[in-house]
């Protein structure tokens, strides 16, 4: 698949010697949903907003569409929609001036009939003659969205889209958002719902004190990462993991009555079979069986520990 963004070296260091980014090397692809991961201060926002052009790198090269974001930044900045994480609107403006503004700054020519559909799909149409002082939080982060998408971009920057919005925005937002990837629109997405990346992304990154760690199809991470866990609820506590189960990777709860047996999903002998006739033999008795997978937020936790 061809690379529409490109990010090689780059580099931020804030004034007061704060290193946000360090070497940040990563490519996205035309069309993908790709969702960036990582904790607070990871240096996703900084990330985000240097490919925007609200921050200015220290060292590095972002290109989009093949244009460089420094040397060409309207050409680069022309494909890019932004919906940021703080709700910046214009209070005493209506929604449908703000949109349609918004799509004027980038130089496009009216269209009523798409900033129409745009707000019926938001489900803003009938606030369309509102101030946004009006609005409720979640209505004004739909007019944000709005404005983002007001100049049809190929490129969907979401920080942290669903931060603090009721459910139903969420469902309306990522039906559009696989709209937008259907009709070519690439979506690059940060979200501290992982279970949002882990049912909408095609590709993850994780990015952890100013570095990317790991990048892969969610599917290959979840595969290569993941591991399975067997839980054993015992009929009676123990007071601590038997000495005959040294070198299994297991642990005992807190009140002795759970062991739980984690294992690498890729193995061929999982050794859960072993482990079995080892209790049997140790007149340990089990009186529930549960087998669990990792989940990409059990994986993303992981790596962020460094584990």
């Amino acid at each position: 698949m061809e690379t529409v963004v490109r990010i090689e070296g780059l580099e931020k260091t804030y004034d007061g010697g704060f290193q946000a980014l360090k070497s940040v090397d990563l490519d996205i692809l035309r069309g993908e949903i790709f969702a960036l991961l990582g904790p607070n201060g990871a240096g996703k926002t900084t990330l985000i907003g240097i490919v925007c052009g609200l921050v200015n790198p220290s060292g590095g090269r972002v290109t989009v569409g093949g244009h460089d974001i420094l040397r060409d930044f309207r050409k680069a900045r022309s494909q890019i929609g932004l919906v940021p994480q703080e709700l910046a609107t214009d209070a005493f403006e209506t929604v449908w001036r703000v949109v349609n503004f918004s799509r004027g700054l980038f130089g496009k020519p009216r269209n009523h009939a798409y900033i129409e559909k745009l707000l019926k799909d938001l489900s803003l149409w009938d606030k369309k003659d509102e101030q946004l002082q009006a609005l409720s939080g979640g209505m004004k982060r739909r007019v944000m969205i709005a404005k983002a998408l007001s100049h049809e971009p190929s490129i969907l920057f979401l920080d942290e889209p669903t931060a603090g919005v009721d459910v139903e925005l969420r469902r309306d937002m990522w039906e559009l958002v696989r709209g937008l990837r259907a009709n070519g629109v690439t979506i690059i997405l940060t979200t501290h719902y992982i279970e949002e990346a882990e049912d909408m992304a095609d590709r993850i990154g994780v990015i952890n004190q100013g570095e990317i760690i790991v990048v892969d199809e969610k599917a290959a991470l979840m595969e290569k990462l993941g591991r399975k866990e067997l839980r054993l609820q015992l009929d009676q506590a123990l007071p601590g993991v038997p000495d005959t189960l040294d070198g299994y990777a297991i642990e005992l709860s807190e009140d002795g009555f759970e062991l739980v047996y984690s294992f690498d999903i890729r193995q061929e002998h999982t050794g859960v079979a072993e482990l079995l006739r080892r209790l049997s033999e140790q007149n340990i008795e089990f009186r529930d069986l549960q087998m669990r997978q990792s989940s990409l937020e059990d994986i993303f936790v992981s790596l962020v520990r460094g584990r």
